[in-house]
């Protein structure tokens, strides 16, 4: 699963570093600054091109989000840059049938549809507020000065630390679920031969298997296709493709992202928006009899060789050790004054809107967010050396 997914972690992150750095408020407020249906669109279409693993898409978002976009838009680009993806629909195509392959997009456009529709309604604007709070602050720079790929990288890597717990317990988990946990294991836990009645439990089941089972992106292909021929419904089976950004590990990023309450509700909004829309594609494809029968053997086994998953990560490869480069070439020239590390989560932050400051021992301390400052302060030297 890491070796199908590295190369598009490394550009996701990546990519989200470049806009952190080079991307101004203004200019996301510009293009994303509200949720018209135009908005929206712009969101889906950067969302496809940007093509990004759903943990690298979430921390897109919280980019643009930070930078002024509207948070529908933002949403809408994570669920974009994770479910509308040429690769995600060729491993659909080849482990499962082109049905599948279909299937992704038009349920990709419902979601999309229902997330501009259920965002607003279902939650509230003063949490939306709240979490802005958290990353927003006056930019007292005027504009002046300019951001380099150094500050890039370092943005780049500072993701990369504040996430390396969920991502390293997400593969691992992913990667027993999909290898020992047997297929009579879930098929067990859908109802079957129900008509609509199992349309709907299947749908809603989906998206919990992708919570338990710590799917990431295409990495849940292979399970997917094990729950399609173990009896889950189409419909269930899309809605658990979609689920990849309601995983355990995803789940706990919101919350470090977003705040515990608006991470609960967004989790629940996209719960029902992830049943629903593969409900709603189920009852197409089957309104127009191309629900395929589930004996469609794998010809390919997801497994590690030589093809074009590797040059990319080749191409990842270097591309990660080029940003290293730059984020220690940042360091040791002394030409990160303008920016300092949340010692708890490592994230990068800019000193002149740091959401969250500190002062210890006539030091002062920057934070990405009131959470993290508010853990440093309970215990300092659990994260640097004190002077006692």
């Amino acid at each position: 699963m890491f070796f199908h997914t590295f190369w598009a972690l490394v550009i996701g992150f990546t990519l989200s570093g470049a806009v952190q750095a080079f991307v101004s408020r203004k200019a996301m407020r510009e293009q994303l600054g509200d949720s018209s249906f135009k908005s929206i669109f712009k969101a889906s279409f950067f969302g496809v091109i940007s093509s990004s693993c759903s943990y690298s898409a979430s921390a897109l978002a919280k980019s643009l989000f930070a930078k002024g976009a509207n948070f529908t838009a933002s949403i809408v680009f994570m669920f974009a840059s994770t479910n509308l993806v040429i690769e995600l629909g060729l491993v659909l195509w080849i482990l499962m049938g082109w049905q599948f392959a279909v299937a992704e997009f038009i349920g990709g456009a419902i979601m999309i549809l229902l997330l501009k529709l259920l965002i607003p309604k279902l939650i509230p604007a003063h949490l939306i507020a709240n979490s802005r709070e958290n990353f927003e602050a006056l930019d007292h720079s005027n504009g002046e000065q300019r951001a380099t790929w150094h500050d890039a990288a370092g943005y780049t890597i500072g993701d990369f630390k504040m996430l390396r717990v969920e991502l390293v317990i997400g593969f691992l988990v992913a990667g027993l679920a999909a290898k020992l946990v047997p297929a009579s294991f879930w098929s067990a836990l859908f109802l079957s031969d129900r008509g609509v009645i199992s349309s709907i439990e299947n749908a809603i089941i989906g998206p919990v298997i992708a919570f338990i089972s710590f799917v990431c992106s295409v990495g849940n292909v292979p399970l997917a296709a094990a729950l399609w021929h173990g009896g889950i419904t189409f419909g269930g089976t899309i809605s658990f493709i979609f689920a990849d950004l309601v995983s355990l590990p995803l789940v706990l990023i919101y919350r470090k992202y977003y705040g515990l309450k608006l991470a609960i509700r967004l989790t629940l909004v996209f719960w029902l928006v992830m049943s629903l829309s593969g409900f709603i594609t189920e009852g197409i494809f089957s309104a127009l009899g191309q629900i395929p029968a589930p004996s469609h053997q794998m010809s390919h086994s997801n497994s590690i060789g030589f093809n074009y998953t590797t040059i990319l990560n080749v191409f990842a490869l270097l591309l990660i050790i080029w940003v290293y480069w730059m984020y220690r070439t940042q360091v040791s020239n002394g030409e990160n004054q303008e920016f300092a590390k949340d010692w708890v989560c490592g994230m990068q932050v800019r000193i002149s809107d740091a959401p969250a400051t500190y002062k210890l021992n006539g030091k002062d301390y920057y934070f990405c967010m009131q959470g993290c400052a508010d853990s440093f302060a309970e215990n300092p030297a659990k994260f640097i050396s004190v002077d006692r």
